[in-house]
């Protein structure tokens, strides 16, 4: 089918945001909307593929409540995910998906509009720039890339095949959350000077892998997909790559972009001249490669954010505080729920308005911006810019402690070859992403 976006500049006019509201404010309002495609003719309505049915899963139970959106494919290298996927579009919209192991094969289906990608990390930027070029509109899961190549180079395919690509940092589409934005735009702790960011888990070992055979429920060769090859061990899928530099990229690229993208936004800034990074592997000697306890900070010249990651202790002592911005007139606190509270300088409660986040109301704006009904509120080449901070974040950590940034273009500037080479990857022959 054509949507708007699909016609020549011009040759169409594009219908405005309020257009789309009714879509949007349906889903809103409602809470759990209707099945997909209660209310919308078919011609109206986005087919979407799903593919990587761990987090995926949670897309699926999100589309499934966007009027408009069809759940049509579901993809996965795990078999046992994959048909779990497919039972339950079944039985939540009465049409079975059809099922893939192998996204390129998904891709060639020319009746799909789009697809919403939660592999592992290492799969982003390589799954949505085939996507792109398939002609498919993307919603990527952040972190969007491994490295911080892989994000230039999506922002560059997207822009060069006109796609649109959403990025999964669901707050952005949290109305708490962008009231809190506009409240710190209209001044309400009077000028800004820095955001901390805050995350904390109970994280266990992950012990030492040992070489097993490959389950036959998983096609690994095609989980690796991009990436040089390893041998298989026992403690790797489905989430343990995140703690190896191969696969992943540590705590800091896999929470850091949620709450890095909400300080980057509240305090209006772009790329940091300079970033510093500290920490280690304290709570365990085992296969993990990424540091469980760090520290980051990001210096914008007149602005400056920080990030504080503990993995494997959760600080509850602390308070459910994500982000918190500081003002000459007090601060700003987002918690990761959504909600969020100002407090005065003396200590004194302003405001306190509680939140709530759903993947909801985040697929539901990138279904209305691929039916020209609205724009979107996470761009790729917006999410680019938070995630960037989290890689500019492990190359300091992993090159010594500190990077100089190119405040222009968020290019390293005066850094060796053994630190410029973090900046991209090696790829399997034949994945390559130009």
């Amino acid at each position: 089918m054509t949507f708007p976006q699909d016609i020549a500049e011009g040759d169409m006019p594009r219908r405005r945001f309020i257009a789309g509201t009714g879509l949007l404010g349906l889903v809103l309002a409602s809470g759990v909307a209707p099945a997909f495609a209660q209310g919308v003719p078919a011609s109206r309505r986005v087919r979407v593929g799903v593919i990587g049915l761990g987090r995926g899963m949670d897309h699926v139970t999100a589309l499934l409540q966007v009027p408009g959106a069809e759940v049509a494919a579901v993809c996965d290298v795990d078999q046992r995910r994959r048909d779990a996927a497919a039972k339950k579009v079944e039985e939540k919209s009465g049409t079975r998906p059809a099922g893939f192991t192998d996204l390129r094969r998904m891709l060639e289906d020319r009746t799909l509009d789009a697809v919403s990608i939660a592999t592992p990390n290492f799969w982003h930027a390589p799954a949505a720039i085939l996507a792109c070029r398939a002609g498919k509109h993307v919603y990527v899961e952040k972190p969007g890339s491994h490295n911080a190549r892989e994000g230039e180079r999506m922002v560059e395919v997207a822009a060069s095949t006109r796609r649109i690509v959403q990025m999964g940092t669901q707050r952005r589409s949290t109305e708490t959350v962008r009231e809190a934005m506009q409240a710190l735009r209209e001044g309400i702790i009077g000028p800004l000077r820095m955001a901390r960011c805050r995350y904390d888990n109970a994280r266990t070992t992950i012990g030492r892998g040992k070489a097993a055979p490959v389950p036959e429920w998983l096609d690994y060769d095609l989980w690796q997909g991009p990436v040089p090859e390893r041998p298989y061990v026992d403690n790797l899928v489905h989430y343990n790559w995140h703690w190896r530099w191969h696969w992943g990229g540590g705590e800091l690229a896999n929470n850091g972009p949620h709450a890095l993208d909400i300080a980057r936004w509240g305090l209006g800034v772009e790329y940091p001249k300079r970033v510093a990074a500290n920490g280690g592997r304290y709570h365990f000697q085992d296969d993990q490669e990424t540091p469980d306890t760090m520290t980051a900070h990001f210096d914008f010249g007149s602005v400056g954010i920080g990030w504080d990651g503990s993995s494997c202790h959760p600080r509850k002592a602390e308070g459910p505080v994500f982000v918190t911005f500081y003002g000459d007139g007090g601060t700003l606190a987002v918690d990761a729920g959504g909600g969020y509270r100002v407090v005065d300088p003396a200590g004194k409660e302003l405001r306190k308005v509680p939140g709530k986040t759903s993947d909801v109301p985040h697929f539901a704006n990138f279904i209305a911006a691929i039916r020209g009904e609205a724009t979107l509120n996470a761009p790729i080449a917006e999410g680019v810019k938070s995630v960037h901070l989290c890689h500019l974040g492990n190359i300091a950590w992993r090159s010594g402690g500190a990077v100089a940034v190119d405040p222009a273009k968020g290019r390293l500037k005066g850094a060796d070859r053994a630190t410029r080479a973090m900046w991209g990857r090696e790829y399997r022959r034949g994945w390559e992403i130009g």
